[in-house]
Order: C-alpha cells, then structure tokens, then sequence
C-alpha cells in the first residue's frame, strides 16, 4: 500500500544501497512504513549537474510541448489518486477524503500550469524614435531548487515543479523526510508523463546539509521554500551570497473576526472545520478566533460542541474526521502552550489532552479567558488549538489581528458591505477570505507580506517566480 521509496536523479530512481537511511514513521500508529535513503554529497551535486545540464533542452522545448508533459501528469496523478492518497495518510496522517482532495487539486495544479505556460507573453513597446523596435521578452530563470514541508506532502510540491517546468525551468526537488512517499509519486507521474532526463531531481537527507549545499552551487538560480519563518529566514542568509531569487512562504497565524451581524451558524461550521482540518497543521489554518462580544458566548458554545464531537483516529479508517499530529514534536508544543495559556488566565472548554496510547494523537481543544500575551496568540499553534476572545470595537480587533509578525493569512465573517470594505483594507496579511475560508486555488496566487514571507504561489504570478524579464530595444 505505501510508496516504495527512491531518489531521482538524472532520469533514474535510486534506492538505498550504500545510502544513509532513516525511518519513515505512521503518525497513527508509531509504526515504520519504509526505510528512506538519504542523497549523499556526490548525489546531491548529481542532481544539480543534471538539472544544469538539461536546462538548454527543457528551456528550448516549446510551451505546446511542455504543457502536454504536465497534462500527462495531471492524467497520471489523477488515474493513481487513491494509490496516492493511501500513501499520503499513512506517512502525514491526514484523514483519506483530504488526502485524496489534495492529490486531486495537486492534478489540477499541473494541468492549470500547462495551460498558463502557453498564455506567458511577452509585449511590444511603442519606440519614442522611428525605426525604434521595444519589446519585453519573458524567459524561464534557469535550475531551482524546491524544499517542501510534511503538511501538504503533494501539494506543495506540486506547486513548485508545475511553476517551475511550465517557466521552462529544471528543478532540484528536496521534499520532506515525514512525508517522502508522496513526492516518490508525483515524480513517478512525471517521469512515466516522459519528462526528460534531468528536468526533475528528487532528493532527502539532512536538511540543513541539503539546503547549504544546493544553494550554494552558481548553477542553482531560484530557490522556493515553504516552512518555517526561522528557517526561511536563514535560507535567504544562503541565497544572498549568490544574489539568487527566492520565494519565500513561511509561517502563518491567521485571525478571524466575527462581527456583530455576521451568520452565525455559516461562521462556526465554516470555522470548524478549517480550524481541524489536518489537525490543524495548515499555514493557512485560523489560529485567533476574535468574536463580537454579542455573539460570544453562542459562538464558544457551538464552536466547542462541534470540536469536541469529531471523531478522531486513523484516517484510513471509516468516519474518521481528524488525524494525528505528524510526530511527536507537536504533542509536547501542544501541551507547552495550553500551560502557558492556564498561566496567563485561560481556561479550557473542551479537549486538552493526547489521546490513545499509540500515534500522536491530541484532542480539537478550545481556549477562553488568555491574556493577550499568551503564546496561543503571539505564535503559530500548528495544530488543533483554538483561542477564542471577545472583542468590542473594529478598530480594537483590527490592532489585535494585525498585532503579530505573520500577515499570511485573515478571515472575518460580516454581512455588512462597508464592514467588508474595512476588513478587507485593514487586515495585513496577502490573503483575506470574507465570509469562507477558501484562499487557495490553483488559479489564484498564495503568498503572504510581513515574516510571512515575499512572492506568490498558483496563479499567473506562481509562474512569473520562476521567469526573468529582459528588455530588448532594437534599432
């Protein structure tokens, strides 16, 4: 049922023979899925000579041309989505029905990107003196290197290798160690679609070692990085040396505010389930829930009623609604935040707790009564933690909202028009969902402003990451 896992390299899978090795580990269950090889120096530079080296070829090739291999992808992706999706619960934990959504959209992704490559145009400026001919000529960067976190393990990788081969770029692919059955498959996808030897590289080991060797190699022109802010933050220390172009999607802590005269019912369905949506291990998840102190008190009641009835388990496992945390790591920073929220005041209405014996599994958990310094509301909880406080005045929330680091993601919940309008300009984040929590499309950009990170993802600006502008006057 599980991936069989290798490294690609220069058109060839590698498995584990004479490679470092770690173990791949089922969140549900504490159990070893795989061993997964680990690229070794010579591997890495491998990786990066064949990226360099097929870059002429793959750049030549026309977008008609390129779009079909992506199209063939997305064919193939689809065709094996259950296969895939099995792969991506067992490693991540995620329940099936999302596992399976996220291999479907991550298809669309490749197809939306084919089709953007072949409307990528350039333009003609009219010249200030006769005979004078300007035009702006787009063209791909050159070999990127992609790292790729454990929470979205098809998503995001699909993101960066459909951006990147529709620009016409090659690509070093360092996907996540948790989660590496599911990047294994969409390669596999790419591959069998006929993607020439050395466009797409695949490649695991310590990320630190990987990262610094990558960047620092002058063939590696691009880098795109989803993770943490602290570590984005050192990456860009990397990629400054060589004057590289990064794109950069780091942490997240989304607020939500519901105002006075919002729905409700649309608010705390809407809330639920994207606050427990793979256990809350979402950047985009929302993270501070500020409510109109008229709706409050209904709001927390609802709110904790639905959370607390979820069903939680394994997520092959019929009805299952949430899965574990994706290891271990996030139990304890669970535990550590509802003690420093209890120290500053708050109080638990449901949940707080692990659960079961095996796996990583915590309680969808509600908070009232912390104090603004509280770290469920300075930092990004990363799981299925809610804070939730009143508020009075929109001025007041909008402060709080925008009181943090991260400007990732926002939601607010209003049926007024000139509230809306207020949110909207007034909320600092790149993306801002108004009555949904729906910011991610394959044809939409995704990025965020402050220590969220710069550029964007999907969308006709996804594609423009990974494309140089040169101007040529011509006489």
């Amino acid at each position: 049922m599980y991936e069989p896992l290798h490294l690609y390299i220069d058109g060839r899978f590698i498995g584990t023979e004479g490679r470092v090795t770690e173990d791949v580990i089922d969140p549900a269950t504490g159990g070893v899925l795989a061993r997964l090889p680990h690229a070794s120096p010579a591997d890495l530079d491998a990786a990066v000579d064949a990226a360099a080296r097929a870059f002429a070829g793959w750049r030549a090739t026309s977008a008609y041309d390129r779009a079909a291999v992506l199209h063939k992808a997305a064919t193939l992706i689809r065709e094996r989505a259950d296969a895939i999706a099995r792969t991506l619960t067992m490693e991540q934990g995620k329940v099936f029905a999302e596992a399976k959504g996220e291999v479907l959209v991550s298809a669309d992704i490749f197809d939306w990107n084919a089709e953007e490559a072949r409307r990528s145009y350039g333009r003609v400026i009219p010249g200030r003196v006769a005979g004078v001919h300007q035009t702006v000529v787009i063209e791909p960067v050159g070999a990127t290197a992609l790292f790729t976190p454990w929470n979205f393990p098809a998503l995001t990788p699909a993101r960066k290798l459909a951006a990147a081969l529709a620009a016409g770029c090659t690509a070093v692919l360092k996907a996540a160690e948790e989660t590496p059955g599911t990047a294994v498959a969409l390669v596999r996808a790419l591959h069998d679609a006929g993607v020439p030897a050395g466009v797409v590289n695949l490649v695991f080991g310590v990320p630190a070692q990987v990262s610094a060797q990558l960047i620092a190699r002058p063939e590696i022109r691009k880098i795109s990085f989803t993770g943490s802010t602290p570590v984005g933050k050192h990456l860009l220390r990397l990629a400054a040396d060589g004057v590289k172009r990064t794109t950069m999607e780091l942490g997240g802590n989304a607020p939500v505010v519901v105002c006075a005269d919002a729905d409700l019912d649309l608010a705390v369905k809407s809330c639920v389930a994207a606050k427990f949506r793979n256990a809350g291990q979402v950047c985009i998840s929302p993270s501070r829930f500020f409510v109109h102190e008229s709706l409050f008190e209904p709001f927390v009641h609802s709110f904790a009623a639905q959370a607390a009835a979820l069903k939680i388990g394994h997520g092959l496992e019929d009805g299952v609604q949430m899965g574990p945390l994706a290891h271990a790591r996030r139990i304890d920073e669970m535990e550590r935040l509802l003690d420093d929220a209890q120290a500053h005041g708050g109080k638990i209405v449901t949940g707080g707790r692990r659960i079961q014996n095996a796996g990583y599994f915590f309680q969808p958990t509600v908070v009232t009564g912390a104090d603004d310094k509280a770290r469920l509301w300075t930092h990004e909880i990363f799981g299925p933690i809610a804070p939730i406080a009143p508020f009075g005045e929109l001025d007041e929330v909008l402060g709080r909202s925008n009181g943090v680091e991260a400007g990732l993601a926002a939601y607010a919940f209003t049926r007024d028009v000139h509230t809306s309008r207020r949110l909207m300009e007034g909320l600092e984040a790149g993306m801002v969902g108004l009555n949904n929590l729906a910011v991610s499309t394959p044809e939409t950009p995704f990025g965020g402003v402050k220590e969220s990170g710069h550029g964007q993802e999907g969308g006709a600006e996804g594609l423009h990451a990974y494309q140089n502008i040169k101007f040529v006057s011509e006489a």
